[in-house]
Parts: C-alpha cells; sequence; structure tokens
C-alpha cells in the first residue's frame, strides 16, 4: 500500500502535469483544439475533456457517488472553458486529498461504473490509477500537439521532482 504522503505528492504531480498541459493548449484556435487526430480521443480537446472527466468521475465515487454520465468535449468549444473545470475539480481534489489519512487509503471503495457494473478496490490503488490514467492521455496530448505544429512540453513525474517537489 501506498502512504498518504506519496498519494499526495502523485496528485502535485498530476496537477503540475495538467497545468503544464494547459500551458500548452491555451493559444490553440478552437478549430486546432477540435481537429481530428486520429487519436484515441479524436482531438486534443476530446482527450483533455477525457482526463478532466475522469478526474472528476473518479473523485465523486471516492466520495460516494457513482455518476452515470461524463463530460462531454461539446460543452468546451474552447481551452480555457475546460481549463476552468478543471480548476473546479482541481480545488475539490485538494480538499479530499488534505483530509486523506492511512485508513482512508486502505479502505474498499465500491462504484457502480458508466455501464451500471459494480466494482470495488482499495482507494489507494484507484487513486494511482487515476495518475496513470492522466498520464497516459497527456502523452496523447503531446503527440497531437507536434502534429499540430506546437511545442509539446514535458510532464515526466522525475522533472516535476526537480522543478518543484524537491524545493
Amino acid at each position: 500500500m501506498i502512504d498518504a504522503g506519496t498519494i499526495r505528492e502523485l496528485y502535485g504531480y498530476d496537477r503540475w502535469a495538467n497545468a503544464r498541459i494547459f500551458e500548452t493548449v491555451r493559444p490553440l484556435t478552437p478549430e486546432q483544439l477540435a481537429r481530428d487526430l486520429g487519436s484515441s480521443y479524436p482531438s486534443v480537446r476530446d482527450t483533455l475533456v477525457h482526463v478532466v472527466g475522469a478526474e472528476w468521475l473518479w473523485l465523486e465515487r471516492w466520495r460516494g457517488t457513482s455518476p452515470k454520465t461524463v463530460l462531454g468535449p461539446a460543452d468546451f468549444p474552447r481551452a480555457d472553458t475546460l481549463e476552468a473545470r478543471w480548476r473546479e475539480v482541481e480545488a475539490d481534489q485538494r480538499v479530499f486529498l488534505d483530509g486523506l489519512t492511512e485508513e482512508r487509503l486502505a479502505s474498499m471503495v465500491r462504484y457502480v461504473n458508466l455501464q451500471g457494473q459494480p466494482w470495488e478496490y482499495p482507494l489507494w490503488r484507484q487513486m494511482v490509477h487515476l495518475v496513470n490514467h492522466s498520464s497516459y492521455h497527456r502523452g496523447q496530448v503531446a503527440a497531437m500537439l507536434r502534429q499540430l505544429g506546437s511545442r509539446a512540453v514535458s510532464t515526466d513525474f522525475l522533472v516535476f521532482h526537480d522543478e518543484v517537489a524537491s524545493r
């Protein structure tokens, strides 16, 4: 099991990496943001909506609810609208993390997925899964940014450690 301090560090990294991605996405036009680039989620926007939506969805599950829908890309025509939603999720995550204990991390969290199937895992495992999930999709966004002729930034955990966490 992972302790609460390590989870907080991972979520500090996740927030830092998301912020770096939004910095690089902010200058994109709405057309560039929504352009189908042939990835698992077609566009930069759709991929980031998936990331933000997943972070919201899992947080809701940890707070005891099982949402039946996810965020929709059409609700976010510009990067700033999606970034504003991400900031709300981030603030709620911080509150959740502030109250995190070792006991809570070890507890089983039950939820119903979007297909109506029940699941349960220890909270710590779900929390590690989410950071990994977001990292995977941020990598896809980096590739799409290169396809659009934009600069991609590093969001590696060790870069975070060198630039932020070790200070």
